[in-house]
């Protein structure tokens, strides 16, 4: 097990120490940093080379990423979750950061932000799976969910402020300027993450190396990983439960609510009150988690925001009026927030220490990855059934991961 730290020795809670606050910190900079990168990216791409283009990039940094992700969990439990940051972190800045002087020099070309998006596509892979292993490595895991909750109000406050300040960034000074304030975002979570204190990690078991035995290679570690979680029921299902609770909401989020506004003739403002009463209900969510000092019958709550949020997509499918459709979406935002927050609590308290990076390297694959196969498919299957079913299917995926969090191996799990 990881070493106590100075909150689990003083009992005090998370969000009250210094080291935590300053992983919070690196954390929404980086956060923010992405959501203005990829803002930036995709407007260059529109003007160099049209909407028709702008998939082509995105593809070329997705690609990467997914392929390499489990082998970025293997570089985070190699070396530490810390270490990789700080490397990836520098890579992604100087990247950036080359790009937007290129960009200001010579103007954006589709080539240069091809070979942007591969690059960042790349590093993602590596920084994913770190930046998910690190919360048990500076908090008791005691309070795993309170640390969640926090990342997850980073997560929603970068979403919310990253667009406005790119979007302001660009109009001012184009694509070089945006590209150049994502480059200083990303040295401001490194510099952060620098100074952010870890527990040492458990040593690994005896056997694995030593007098005449060979080290163990990547390939050992990543096979050893997946032994893990076929071996381990618990661990197995706490992990699928989380990626179908991710697609139930994810899908309708990025794709599905385009497609219903488009539905019931409503324009980006309708758009955009939706997303944000979504935005709203999950930080109201993570400000309470963060607040309570514990979860009692964790699974069990987990289970029933997972029914709710299956209750609230299928529904808001069938909603015609606006209002209703705000309360739905601010509604799926709350209760979305509380099973990711409290899955990811237990994988990571399921998980021993030296196994994080490649089991979060899973679970991201499976969130992020996975997520973004719905986008295509929910134009197929509103084009032939329409926005409704489209989101009923969402909601029985929802169901699935309910029936998985009603097992006997989750029930018993615990924070």
């Amino acid at each position: 097990m990881a070493h106590p730290t100075a909150p689990e020795r003083e009992g005090r809670p998370v969000y009250r120490d210094a080291n935590v606050l300053r992983w919070l910190g690196a954390y929404t900079a980086s956060v923010t940093g992405d959501v203005a990168y990829y803002f930036v990216l995709t407007w260059a791409a529109s003007r160099v080379a049209g909407a028709a283009q702008v998939g082509l990039v995105l593809a070329v940094g997705a690609a990467p990423r997914a392929v390499l992700m489990l082998g970025g969990g293997v570089l985070a439990d190699r070396f530490g979750p810390r270490r990789v940051l700080l490397a990836s972190d520098t890579v992604r800045s100087a990247t950036v950061v080359a790009v937007a002087v290129v960009t200001w020099v010579a103007g954006p070309g589709l080539w240069s932000l091809c070979l942007l998006a591969l690059a960042f596509g790349i590093v993602d892979a590596v920084f994913m799976p770190a930046v998910g292993a690190l919360p048990p490595r500076i908090a008791p895991v005691a309070q795993l969910a309170r640390v969640q909750a926090l990342r997850g109000l980073a997560v929603r406050l970068a979403n919310a402020v990253g667009p406005l300040i790119a979007a302001a960034v660009v109009a001012v000074g184009g694509a070089a300027a945006g590209f150049a304030v994502a480059g200083v975002l990303f040295v401001v979570s490194l510099v952060l993450i620098a100074l952010v204190r870890i527990a040492p990690s458990a040593p690994s078991p005896a056997g694995r190396s030593g007098p005449g035995r060979p080290s163990p290679t990547f390939r050992d570690d990543l096979r050893e990983g997946w032994q893990l979680l076929r071996g381990d029921r618990r661990l197995a299902r706490l992990v699928a439960v989380l990626a179908l609770g991710e697609m139930c909401f994810s899908g309708p989020l990025a794709a599905g609510l385009v497609l219903f506004t488009q539905d019931r003739g409503w324009g980006p403002a309708e758009l955009g009150g939706l997303l944000a009463a979504f935005s709203i209900g999950g930080a109201a969510t993570g400000l309470t988690l963060a607040a309570v000092s514990r979860v009692p019958r964790a699974p069990a709550v987990m289970a029933t925001a997972l029914l709710l949020c299956g209750l609230a997509v299928a529904a808001l499918g069938r909603t015609q009026t606006l209002s209703t459709a705000l309360l739905w979406c601010g509604l799926l935002g709350a209760v979305s927030g509380t099973a990711g927050t409290l899955a990811h609590a237990l994988v990571q308290r399921a998980t021993e220490p030296r196994y994080l990076g490649r089991i979060t390297s899973v679970t991201t694959l499976c969130t992020l990855g996975l997520a973004p196969a719905l986008y295509p498919l929910a134009g197929v299957v509103t084009a032939r059934w329409g926005v409704g079913a489209f989101f009923l299917g969402c909601g029985a995926v929802c169901v699935a991961a309910v029936a998985l969090s009603l097992t006997a191996p989750v029930r018993r799990a615990e924070l």
